[in-house]
């Protein structure tokens, strides 16, 4: 069973920057597309960062500007990079990724938390 696995969270104060990674647990399983969502305390998950298969990217209104999603193809591997962080993006980020069969697969998330 091919799962997704996250790193890099932590705590982080207000202005400065973090890196999550999220790769496949198998090197030969293909990704297609790539997202970070993210989910506050008695809040809905919602979409960050979204990479498409032709590397197409788009941004939650709240983050563009400050985070930058970005893959690796040739380890299955992608990125995002949180700059000039704010105490409201303090969450839960999931990584999330359809297979070339469009089948979707779930990090088990990472605790960010940006004090001020």
């Amino acid at each position: 069973q091919v799962h997704l696995v996250e790193s890099g969270g932590g705590l982080v104060q207000a202005g400065g920057s973090l890196r999550l990674s999220c790769a496949a647990s198998e090197s030969t399983f293909v990704l297609s597309t790539m997202a970070w969502y993210r989910q506050a305390p008695g809040k809905q998950r919602e979409l960050v960062a979204h990479i498409a298969s032709d590397d197409t990217t788009n941004y939650g209104a709240s983050v563009k500007g400050r985070f930058t999603i970005a893959r690796n193809k040739s380890n299955n591997s992608g990125y995002l990079q949180m700059n000039n962080v704010k105490p409201e993006d303090t969450a839960v980020y999931y990584c999330h990724a359809l297979s070339l069969a469009l089948r979707p697969y779930w990090g088990q998330g990472t605790q960010v938390t940006v004090s001020s």
